[in-house]
């Protein structure tokens, strides 16, 4: 099983806030017991709180949703962070940094990914919760629009849509899907990755990306 990212029972890290814990404690629920598992009592218990804390930090479950979706998308923000390339960077290069951050996801923060899916499905159901989780997107999905713009795409929405794809796909397949047991090598995503933008960038592509990568997520 790969590294927890989700707090363990009962741990409070150091210098967080109740809003943070009690967040942290509703996404290990998630990961745990899924969506019917989440109650506000029950992440009073798993922060190991005092009974009604939850709901005085978020009143509803529409809000304590909404704190999850909130809480999930900053620390997938840390994990799915790229790191900056040579100025000269080209899709090859492009890939290290993709590659790096999506296998530093599958091998330590699978849990993460377990709470997207529930959160997602939950979000089909509830058009408040939709809203919110696409515009917690946003902080991902609009750095790669820039990053494949400024490699010289000719149509980087439509490109970024297709990389996003890509990684969700492999993401899916290999955190609850059947390759579970067999997640692939950084080199072996690096060269799925390379072989993606390649084919819709050219070779020669990226002489911009560097000033753009440093903060795109995924």
């Amino acid at each position: 099983m790969p590294t927890r990212t989700t707090p363990a029972a009962g741990a409070r890290p150091s210098g967080a806030s109740r809003a943070d814990l009690i967040a942290d404690a509703a996404l290990a629920l998630l990961a745990e017991r899924g969506m019917r598992g989440l109650t506000h009592r029950a992440v009073d218990e798993r922060a190991g709180l005092p009974q009604g804390s939850t709901s005085n930090q978020a009143r509803t479950r529409e809000a304590l949703l909404e704190a999850a979706v909130r809480r999930l998308a900053e620390l997938e923000g840390r994990v799915l962070t790229l790191g900056e390339p040579p100025s000269d960077a080209g899709p090859d290069r492009m890939a290290e940094g993709l590659a790096h951050a999506l296998h530093r996801y599958l091998t330590g923060s699978t849990e993460l990914l377990v709470c997207r899916y529930e959160l997602a499905l939950e979000a089909t159901r509830r058009p408040a919760l939709r809203a919110f989780y696409d515009e917690a997107g946003r902080r991902f999905r609009e750095p790669l629009v820039a990053l494949m713009a400024a490699a010289g795409s000719a149509e980087p929405e439509r490109h970024a849509l297709s990389l996003v794809a890509w990684a969700e796909g492999m993401m899916f397949a290999c955190a609850v899907g059947s390759y579970h047991r067999a997640v692939p090598t950084e080199a072996q995503l690096r060269a799925g990755c390379a072989e993606l933008l390649r084919g819709m960038l050219g070779t020669g592509a990226g002489q911009a990306v560097a000033a753009v990568i440093a903060g795109a997520g995924r």
